[in-house]
């Protein structure tokens, strides 16, 4: 069952030994567009709670419309009855905000293992300024917003479409080895 928004909400009478088991089979989760990461290593379970026998998990999805979010509830849910917790709850929360800061170390190294290009740090792509749009053409990275290459490394990549197979990502292609590639934008 997944609820709405509960930022700030605790729960009472929860420990770390309660909820370490419980976190442990919920950040198994795959995320079913990037199968490659789990709900951990992309930053979107939020947290674990247990207590009183009911087990809560929170989940921050990566955009409030993600059509994943019923996929990723419903999967959390499944895999801790499985795990032989009787009574969860999925919980949203949608404050603060996902970002792609909280896609850990091991799941950026999981993307480019796969092929598609990690997000840099918000705090690089601040610091680079607006996003230039060039409608009806590529766009190739200028030296601020260098994306490499995940297949070669190759820091002259352009990217072809903002858009790519998911919300997520964009479209890109290395100059170099010519093979396209997906990348997470940041948000």
């Amino acid at each position: 069952m997944v609820t709405g928004d509960v930022a700030g909400e605790k729960v009472a009478g929860a420990s770390a030994t309660d909820r370490d088991p419980a976190w442990a089979v919920a950040a198994t989760v795959p995320d079913p567009e990037l199968p490659m990461l789990t709900l951990a290593d992309l930053g979107v379970l939020a947290g674990v709670e247990v207590a009183d026998g009911t087990v809560t998990a929170w989940l921050t999805p990566t955009y409030s419309g993600c059509p994943a979010v019923a996929e990723m509830a419903a999967d959390v849910d499944r895999r801790l009855r499985a795990a032989g917790y009787p009574d969860v709850r999925v919980r949203l929360r949608l404050d603060p905000p996902w970002s792609t800061d909280l896609i850990t170390a091991e799941g950026r190294r999981k993307l480019a293992e796969a092929g598609i290009a990690p997000p840099r740090p918000t705090s690089a792509v601040r610091a680079a300024g607006p996003v230039a749009l060039a409608l009806g053409r590529t766009r190739t990275a200028t030296a601020e917003s260098r994306v490499a290459c995940p297949r070669c490394g190759a820091p002259e990549t352009e990217e072809l479409s903002r858009f790519g197979s998911t919300a997520c990502k964009a479209l890109w292609r290395c100059r170099v080895c010519r093979e396209p590639f997906e990348r997470v934008k940041e948000i």
